[in-house]
């Protein structure tokens, strides 16, 4: 039984890793490897390095229309392009039919959502709307930040793989079908949707700040006509605003600014200005308004 591998981002490496460190990689037909501009780190150096070293077939999907493929089996992992494969199956971090689409982990954490998962599914001509394989998911806690939880999301992936390939061996696939009655939808983020809305709760704007960070590029937010990215930022008890006005500074604690927000204070550890790269902090006056 071979199956080829269609691997992006962190998830895909961890998954190629630990087919090596079991001995799987005698499943393995090619390895075809997506590149992800947008991301700080999309591990396509480090999954070529690894099918270099391990002597594993793989190419880029700028190649994909000059090959031919052959596989019985087909697994994407983090894909963004479409496939036209019979037997292809898509492994997706969410726990279907909630949050089909796009980006459903940065939104999970951005709603605080208590569970997070995975689901191994048959592709459909609807995205994630094919019948389940199986699926797998945790209970977290916050604060987490995306980092933290790609890690954790991708030990569900590599426990899928592994249910994938010994149910083709037992040929004891049992697909179940979603219902559509509990389906959602995540929409697929631009640079405008990393900006923060200082009009939400100072809660579900830190996990919107903890959400965006590394890999990705940030929370953002304009200061004075500068794009600064939020890093970090702490909860700060709320006080009684008489004429709350979001995203002015309140005060100032260990140098740190307190913002308003619709709901809460926060105050900001970590800011940089996203030309310089130069942490901002400490403010140079008090009366400013993050917007």
């Amino acid at each position: 039984m071979k199956f080829g591998f269609f691997l992006m981002t962190q998830k895909g490496f961890d998954v190629l890793n630990s087919l090596i460190k079991n001995q799987q990689t005698q499943f393995v037909d090619f390895i075809c490897i997506g590149i992800d501009a947008n991301l700080e780190d999309d591990f396509s150096d480090k999954i070529k390095e690894l099918c270099e070293i391990h002597t594993i077939t793989y190419f880029f999907k700028e190649s994909l229309s000059e090959r031919v493929l052959n596989s019985d089996f087909y697994i994407a992992i983090s894909w963004r392009w479409l496939l036209d494969l019979s037997n292809l199956i898509i492994i997706h971090d969410s726990i279907l039919p909630k949050y089909r689409g796009f980006a459903p982990l940065v939104n999970m954490l951005i709603n605080g959502e208590k569970e997070i998962g995975a689901t191994a599914l048959f592709a459909s001509n609807e995205y994630d709307k094919g019948d389940i394989l199986a699926q797998e998911k945790i209970a977290i806690q916050y604060p987490i930040t995306i980092a933290e939880a790609i890690t954790v999301v991708g030990n569900l992936y590599i426990e899928l793989v592994n249910q994938i390939i010994r149910q083709s061996l037992l040929n004891s696939f049992q697909p179940k079908q979603q219902n559509e009655k509990e389906a959602t939808y995540s929409l697929w983020l631009d640079q405008e949707d990393y900006f923060i809305d200082w009009n939400w709760s100072a809660e579900k704007i830190k996990r919107k700040v903890d959400a965006c960070g590394f890999p990705y590029d940030g929370a953002k937010t304009i200061l004075e006509n500068d794009i600064i990215i939020i890093e970090k930022v702490e909860v700060e008890q709320d006080v009684q605003i008489e004429n709350r006005t979001v995203g002015k500074v309140i005060f100032v604690k260990e140098n740190c600014p307190v913002i308003v927000c619709g709901k809460g204070l926060l105050r900001l550890t970590v800011a940089k200005n996203v030309n310089t790269k130069e942490n901002i902090l400490p403010l140079s006056k008090f009366r400013l308004k993050f917007k």
